[in-house]
């Protein structure tokens, strides 16, 4: 599974980070999702590998604009570009009244059918291209909401040293054992397809919330998830000067809910463009990233706009 983050900044963009926008695919597929749409995204999909025409589905996460307010654009582009497959938005039911009004002002026509997942209506888990998705309802200023992307198990791999090591020649026998089909080799061997087939082991989980001042919304959530990703949006310093009034969190509250609730991999996301990453930024990113790892002991990156991160079959969340 990888990650690639589009847009990596709370509220506005700054110099160096666009809004909220976080791609999420199987490693080995060119078809992915998208997770938020803020203003400039389809801009930032022109520096990366992605393709409009494999898009799945939209995710949105709630209706605050640095958000949504890309997805209109992006649509129409994707239109324009040729796009003729179907594309499954999951959004807030209000985001649905958003999207027609721009289209009908703006008398914009998309040649592919938006279906639309209103995320109120919705229990339980969907699939959402290569996924099994979930939510979560988390605490902001507006409805928001955490989605749980589980991969669908793929066909499971033959244990070809399994294969070399009882000296089974490699042939038509193959496959047939990995279509689950046991095999009668011609020295009167008979192979049992399920001793020759790899455990795939646990589908792998990688939960991307919105904006949520309560972490602890998200125990459930996490539990069994490989990676968590989730805003930091300022230090408890500033948190605690203006009474958390935002509903974000701080890179101490995420940091100390991860780390309790067990959370392997955290992803630092949302970030307030007050923060800089230059040498003489005051305040810097580095705060950000003191804050979270004084609390939490597991792998932990700070997203920057365009980082990759891939989730291999081992579980170990490491940058490409």
């Amino acid at each position: 599974m990888q990650l690639e983050f589009l847009g990596t900044c709370a509220g506005m963009p700054s110099k160096h980070r666009n809004v909220s926008a976080t791609a999420i695919r199987r490693s080995d597929a060119k078809g992915w999702c998208l997770v938020d749409c803020g203003e400039g995204t389809q801009h930032q999909l022109l520096y990366s590998e992605l393709s409009l025409h494999h898009l799945h589905a939209v995710l949105i996460t709630h209706v605050h604009g640095d958000h949504c307010l890309g997805l209109p654009g992006l649509l129409a582009t994707a239109s324009m570009s040729g796009r003729t497959e179907p594309l499954t938005l999951v959004a807030p039911k209000d985001l649905r009244v958003m999207v027609e009004a721009v289209q009908a002002v703006t008398r914009t026509h998309c040649n592919f059918p938006i279906h639309f997942l209103a995320i109120e209506d919705w229990s339980g888990q969907v699939v959402v291209g290569d996924f099994r998705v979930d939510i979560t309802e988390l605490s902001h200023r507006v409805p928001s909401y955490a989605f749980g992307f589980n991969e669908i198990p793929r066909r499971r791999q033959l244990d070809i040293q399994r294969l070399q090591r009882e000296q089974v020649p490699a042939g038509p026998e193959w496959g047939r054992l990995q279509q689950g089909e046991d095999v009668a080799l011609s020295d009167g061997r008979l192979l049992q397809a399920e001793d020759f087939l790899l455990d795939p082991g646990p589908p792998r989980r990688i939960v991307i919330a919105g904006d949520n001042d309560r972490p602890e919304l998200l125990t459930g959530a996490v539990e069994g998830a490989d990676v968590l990703v989730h805003e930091a949006t300022y230090t408890q310093v500033v948190a605690d000067r203006n009474d958390n009034r935002p509903q974000h969190s701080s890179a101490e509250m995420i940091a100390r809910f991860a780390q309790h609730a067990g959370v392997p991999h955290l992803v630092l996301t949302h970030i307030s463009p007050r923060y800089g990453d230059g040498p003489r930024s005051q305040p810097a990113l580095s705060e950000l990233e003191q804050e979270a790892r004084a609390h939490y002991r597991g792998t932990l990156f700070l997203a920057r706009d365009l980082a990759r991160y891939q989730l291999e079959p081992d579980r170990q969340l490491r940058p490409l």
